[in-house]
């Protein structure tokens, strides 16, 4: 008789989700199974559901979500290299290369089409997962299984924004719209990497508190009419060297550039898909400003995560708003879309 398992699966024709019993899968060529301990509900996981976001490469009509996983190797298949043992903790990598595309076959360069875990193949929302033994992450002893879960995505997306796309320096300007799930880490990253001063925006006003708390420098409401002279204020009257969407909602962006120095950037993290405008574009060309697109994390940036919180350079004890079994996990969709209680995340715990 078959082993069965719970697992959270979306069935992408009709966007209906539902926690259905499947056999309990088997790793095949380089591939461990991992007994999840927990599981990350993340906003990218709402809109798939709604239909706002769309698999790219996904094969098959449903798939298991969750792009944000720990647990410990419970099983190998063949040709695992050597040092893995079972027991071991471990998070997971949000994505793998594809192995086909021009760069992958060749071993250079970035992948040009990642395959996301939870999206293009089945995720961790589940009492286990097979992953390929090169997405493994050993995780150590002092950091609970609820915190490093949302180390990939949660804390890497907005950490690789911060030190890759949008190159943040110390003692320069920085704003941060959105002081969610993304925000919030976004906050705390930048105090790690010396940026000054941090300004927050959002219009909940538990969000700003929230922010402040984390170490951001000043905090404002998204609807305050003098927003933009209170950054201008802020920052000696050159605006911000760099500005990050978390939040994914198109008017944030129009206020984000109205708030960049000369040369300031704005960094797009929160993923919409309304249309991208700049209703003042001479300006923006005149000031040689730039908007950068951004997607996920690359290995090395959640391994720079796990040793930060191993060293006790990271703090995520505050991130975790609150953990639901997996057999609940429609209604932690529902409290996330919701913002019920204002959560940085939730986590499932199978």
């Amino acid at each position: 008789m078959t082993a069965t398992m719970l697992a959270g699966r979306l069935d992408v024709r009709n966007k209906t989700f539902a926690v259905e019993e499947v056999p309990v899968p088997e790793p095949g060529p380089g591939q461990v199974r991992i007994k999840v301990k927990a599981a990350g509900v993340c906003l990218s996981d709402v809109h798939l559901i709604d239909g706002s976001l769309n698999p790219l490469f996904l094969s098959s009509d449903k798939v298991t979500l969750g792009h944000e996983v720990s647990g410990v190797i419970d099983a190998f298949g063949p040709d695992v290299p050597a040092g893995w043992t079972a027991g071991q903790r471990v998070l997971l990598q949000a994505g793998e290369r594809c192995g086909r595309c021009a760069d992958c076959v060749r071993l250079v360069g970035a992948c040009r089409q990642v395959r996301t875990r939870g999206v293009d193949y089945d995720g961790g929302w589940a009492e286990y997962a097979l992953a390929t033994h090169h997405t493994l992450v050993a995780v150590p002893d002092g950091l609970p299984f609820e915190q490093a879960a949302i180390i990939p995505d949660a804390v890497s997306t907005p950490w690789a924004a911060i030190v890759a796309t949008g190159g943040a320096a110390p003692a320069r300007p920085v704003g941060v719209w959105g002081v969610g799930g993304l925000g919030a880490h976004a906050v705390q990253l930048l105090r790690l990497v010396g940026a000054a001063p941090i300004i927050a925006v959002d219009p909940i006003g538990a969000a700003r508190e929230r922010a402040l708390a984390l170490g951001a420098d000043l905090a404002l409401d998204a609807a305050a009419p003098d927003l933009r002279d209170r950054v201008l204020s802020a920052t000696g009257g050159r605006g911000l060297d760099l500005a990050f969407d978390m939040a994914g909602v198109a008017a944030v962006r129009e206020q984000a550039v109205s708030c960049l120095a000369a040369g300031g950037r704005l960094v797009l993290v929160g993923l919409t898909p309304a249309p991208l405008t700049i209703a003042q574009s001479i300006p923006f060309s005149y000031f040689g400003q730039q908007i950068l697109g951004h997607y996920g994390s690359a290995p090395e940036h959640v391994i720079q995560l796990v040793e930060l919180a191993r060293h006790h350079r990271l703090d995520l004890g505050g991130s975790i708003s609150g953990t639901l079994p997996l057999a609940e996990a429609a209604v932690a969709v529902e409290r996330l879309e919701r913002k019920e209680g204002n959560p940085v995340r939730l986590v499932l715990t199978p």
